[in-house]
């Protein structure tokens, strides 16, 4: 059957209903991009109809995806035509007139979801809200293969099993080779793409420092042989022994365990013996119970969760979420906070050490560079501090000197020194995970 011509139904419009060929030319318009009509996809109509119509387009918009719909329906392009004249559009654009853009795109992303031709997040990928060309084309083919799926019957939406199938199709799409790609996949395609971008950077600095590692950070990162992340590990055992870590009255760990972490894993204190005296330990419990929701807080105990022991029986997951764990924002860090722990662990995964001035000095000039204009040696130190203490906290830090005897209450200093060879890998992970990261809006500081 012949592809379906838009000038051809445009006049066979204006024949049969004039008053609505106007409205039917600038929707398709909108609709194609001057593409041919047999490229759109029902997600291309979903997001016309209950997005752009109401968000961009002036006039009467029900009159709009009505007229939409009468010239779709000559193409015999009837499923399409449904939703035009469908309660859902109907719904969705009385939401956004009279309750304004909030409820009509909130009414929008509940409907789209419901279609089953939204491309869910993978393990392999989550989508960005801001997609470059490859990512975009990966999109638009995975949601053509959802909405086949749908239409022959092999994908129930709003089905108890419909998750699950949907997002292994979409990793069978997404990971299998393509003629049409040379033989490439579209994950490899976007991977490639997010990676390029993240190099590219912003600021001189920061390109020059990011481009080594475009090669570097290709392939998945094997972790060095052996067993790894020591206190984290020794962390969750504990909280899955009967009665967990024990925990003070003001819910910090018990004194005899801080002890036990203190002298086991080489860690320094500042002002007492307690919790709030060993950054490093205070660390490690932030990240496994705010972060990793590895452990919880139940009474004056921490128990291990479903996910902290998963971490224990999966080495690869343990991995994967401890060298994640050096680049997790912490509770009100700034994007500029961030792109300081950014930069420093790219010099020290080559090889530089901390703690040290000229360090702090490059990295200020690279963030800098960066558009943080106000970004001086002093903003570094904290997120610096920070990212010592993770280091510290996942032992994939080696000190090169003796701590200071002493330092003020409640503050932690920490010998020099540079990250070990499962450092470097783990930093290495980190960064690849930061750089193959969805790309979303952020607002500036």
């Amino acid at each position: 059957m012949p592809a379906p011509d838009v000038a051809a139904l445009l006049t066979e419009l204006e024949r049969v209903s004039p008053e609505a060929v106007d409205d039917a030319r600038v929707a398709v318009e909108w609709l194609t991009g001057a593409e041919p009509l047999e490229s759109i996809t029902q997600l291309d109509v979903c997001e016309f109809l209950w997005f752009t119509l109401p968000l961009k387009l002036n006039g009467d918009h029900a009159a709009i995806a009505s007229a939409l719909g009468r010239l779709l329906r000559l193409g015999d392009m009837h499923r399409y035509a449904a939703i035009c004249d469908s309660p859902s559009t109907a719904k969705i654009l009385r939401t956004y007139a009279q309750e304004g853009e909030d409820a009509g795109t909130a009414a929008y992303q509940r409907a789209l979801g419901a279609t089953g031709v939204l491309p869910p997040d993978v393990p392999e990928l989550g989508w960005s809200s801001i997609m470059g060309p490859e990512e975009l084309g990966a999109h638009v083919a995975c949601a053509a293969a959802l909405e086949l799926a749908v239409v022959s019957g092999d994908l129930r939406p709003a089905t108890s099993a419909w998750k699950a199938r949907a997002e292994a199709l979409t990793r069978r799409w997404l990971t299998t080779p393509r003629a049409e790609l040379g033989g490439d996949n579209w994950l490899n395609r976007v991977h490639g793409e997010r990676l390029n971008r993240w190099v590219l950077g912003r600021g001189a600095a920061r390109r020059e420092l990011a481009q080594p590692f475009e090669v570097r950070l290709h392939a998945p990162i094997d972790p060095p042989g052996g067993a790894h992340f020591a206190a984290l590990r020794w962390l969750l055992e504990a909280a899955g022994r009967p009665g967990g870590v024990p925990l003070t009255q003001r819910y910090t760990i018990a004194r005899p365990l801080v002890t036990e972490a203190a002298e086991r894993f080489g860690w320094t204190m500042a002002g007492t013996w307690s919790e709030s005296g060993v950054a490093a330990l205070r660390t490690l419990r932030r990240i496994t119970e705010r972060e990793m929701r590895a452990v919880r807080r139940t009474g004056r105990r921490l128990v291990v969760t479903p996910a902290g022991q998963r971490l224990l029986d999966e080495p690869a997951a343990m991995w994967q979420a401890a060298s994640t764990a050096l680049l997790t924002p912490a509770t009100g860090e700034s994007e500029r906070e961030m792109s300081v722990r950014e930069v420093g662990l790219m010099l020290l995964t080559d090889g530089g050490t901390l703690p040290c001035a000229a360090l702090a000095e490059r990295i200020t000039e690279v963030v800098t560079g960066e558009g943080w204009r106000t970004a001086t040696p002093a903003d570094v130190a904290a997120p610096l501090t920070e990212l010592h203490h993770r280091l510290e906290a996942l032992h994939l830090f080696s000190p090169t000197g003796a701590a200071p005897a002493s330092a003020p209450a409640g503050e932690q200093t920490v010998a020099g020194g540079g990250l070990t060879e499962v450092g470097r890998a783990a930093a290495l992970t980190a960064l690849r995970g930061q750089a193959l990261r969805p790309r979303k809006y952020v607002t500036s500081p």
